[in-house]
């Protein structure tokens, strides 16, 4: 009977300890998804938010990787963008859903974009966002990434 109450109390204590990591492990995929979201048209938020071996599936059907997302930081430093482009954005993230199966997270969710000048008019811009996490040495970062439009209703 001793030994049953024993292994029982390991098993309770190790389920605990298994919901608790996956407790802090939520909240920090969380933060990081709100925070990259508030700093996304930063280079630095780019450069850690996904990891150097990222697979980027768009809304509008392309995939890149890492190198072509941060090439479009460089091509803003030197003036190449056009002077054409839709004013900016400012994102924010709902219906989010973190699951975590040890060290990969899949984080989906709801982008909305909304011009950050509501004066100059634009649309609110709605995607699907589903994104792979990977947890190595300690730090979570995005291999996988697929956007989806949800087209105006």
């Amino acid at each position: 009977m001793k030994i049953m109450f024993r292994v029982s109390s390991l098993l309770v204590g190790a389920i605990l300890i298994a919901s608790s990591a996956i407790a802090a492990d939520t909240d920090e995929l969380s933060a990081m998804l709100a925070q990259f979201l508030a700093t996304s048209g930063e280079e630095a938020a780019h450069e850690s938010f996904w990891a150097d071996d990222l697979i980027y599936t768009s809304s509008a059907g392309l995939r890149f990787g890492k190198a072509e997302i941060m090439a479009g930081f460089e091509a803003s430093d030197t003036g190449s963008n056009s002077t054409e482009e839709p004013p900016p954005l400012v994102y924010s993230g709902e219906e989010v859903d973190i699951r975590i199966f040890g060290d990969m997270a899949i984080v989906a969710f709801k982008l909305v974009g909304r011009p950050a000048d509501t004066a100059a008019g634009g649309d609110v811009m709605y995607y699907f966002n589903t994104g792979t996490f990977l947890k190595r040495d300690g730090v979570w970062q995005a291999v996988a990434w697929q956007a989806t439009i949800i087209p105006p209703t």
